[in-house]
């Protein structure tokens, strides 16, 4: 486990350093309901300079799960982002949000880091609009998440992070072997669920 994170965030950190990204993490983990179901013991073994997005899709206990990864990540030094609800990161005390694609507002919500899930150049462009921190592109690589589509393929993921116009994570089977590929190619981290749960 631990060595396959730190070199997942051995490259994550080489990514920021390539693109010059500064304030955001350069490693993000992803909660998700079924891949992750204990996201806390996943949060406890991060690095500290990495994040946590907690993605609860409206679950009953998300208040208590965001309470307690929220003290983790002050005691670790991470930042926890809260996906898709404001009040419930302002409730924590969370660095920010981390807003799905079709969720992004006209403009930021006025929180320290705030991040945008996109798919395509128009969720780039309107995370960009919006004055968010970065974008998170997925997938691209070939992902067992339930909700990812087709791959986007290397090239024209690194093509859309290119000509972003703000910091672009890649999101969907990157793990610290396909991780290596990104260098180089104008990504600014990496984004992951799987390969931070099972690592």
């Amino acid at each position: 486990m631990a060595d396959s994170v730190s070199a997942l965030m051995a490259i994550a950190q080489e990514l920021s350093a390539e693109t010059g990204a500064r304030g955001s993490p350069p490693l993000l983990f992803l909660t998700d309901p079924a891949r992750t179901p204990d996201p806390a013991a996943i949060a406890a073994r991060l690095p500290p300079g990495a994040g946590v997005i907690y993605r609860h899709f409206g679950a009953p206990e998300r208040r208590e799960v965001a309470a307690a990864l929220a003290a983790i990540c002050r005691a670790r030094g991470l930042a926890l982002l809260i996906a898709g609800d404001p009040a419930l990161a302002a409730a924590v005390d969370a660095a920010g949000v981390h807003w799905p694609e079709r969720l992004i507002p006209p403009r930021r919500a006025g929180f320290a880091l705030e991040t945008g899930a996109a798919h395509c150049a128009r969720g780039i462009a309107q995370a960009a609009r919006a004055g968010l921190d970065a974008a998170l592109l997925s997938p691209v690589f070939a992902s067992r998440s339930a909700s990812a589509g087709r791959p986007l393929g290397l090239f024209r993921a690194a093509g859309l992070a290119q000509r972003a116009g703000l910091p672009v994570y890649a999101l969907g089977g990157v793990g610290a072997r396909t991780g290596r590929r990104l260098l180089g190619l104008g990504f600014a981290g990496i984004a992951a669920v799987g390969a931070l749960a099972k690592a």
